[in-house]
């Protein structure tokens, strides 16, 4: 199963997170975030990973040509799509979108060309990083490859899990000692759950 930790801003975060079992590293190119990082800052980052690692890049309304041009440029490995964007060629896709009170599965059938979406929950002139939880019960059933988000820790990853039993998992912002800055041990403890989970 992927885990993928999201909102790596720096080096010594990125290496905590493969340490412990990452399996993604999401990296977010939106200005708006507060865990906005530069493609100049990224690369040195990336230049750091070890092998194995799958770079995911975030980008949020990006022009697909942007998209594209800047992952042949970072070398990642997915692009993570958020908003109304086209998806980008000639790169993997992950689409993220927002489940709120009327979701339902049909909704990606609109995104054909997708490897994955990544489902978390919606928040009005948010895109991700809600720290809050969706109905996980939604996802069953899907003839796609899921990836949950939205609110997901060592306490409640176990739970998600069984209940969706999804692709991946993917966390962020309660894993953080402040916006953009990971706290080690509640990061290793989310890791060590899901993959134990997953195992089950």
């Amino acid at each position: 199963m992927i885990v993928k930790i999201c909102g790596i801003t720096n080096r010594e975060d990125a290496l905590a997170a493969a340490e412990a079992g990452a399996s993604a590293l999401g990296f977010n190119f939106y200005p708006g975030s507060p865990r906005y990082v530069t493609p100049e800052a990224a690369a040195a980052i990336l230049a750091a990973l070890p092998a194995g690692i799958s770079k995911v890049g975030v980008f949020v309304n990006q022009p697909p040509e942007r998209v594209t041009a800047l992952a042949g440029r970072l070398g990642l490995d997915v692009v993570q799509l958020h908003g109304t964007q086209a998806l980008a060629a000639g790169v993997r896709v992950w689409k993220a979108l927002p489940v709120g009170p009327h979701f339902t599965l049909r909704q990606l059938e609109a995104w054909p060309a997708a490897e994955a979406f990544l489902l978390d929950t919606a928040q009005p002139d948010q895109h991700g990083g809600t720290g809050r939880t969706f109905d996980w019960t939604v996802t069953r059933g899907a003839a796609r490859k899921l990836i949950l988000a939205g609110g997901l820790d060592a306490d409640n990853v176990r739970e998600a899990i069984r209940a969706a039993r999804p692709w991946g998992v993917d966390a962020c912002s309660r894993l953080e000692a402040a916006p953009g800055r990971k706290d080690y041990a509640l990061m290793t403890r989310f890791i060590h759950a899901a993959l134990s989970e997953a195992e089950t």
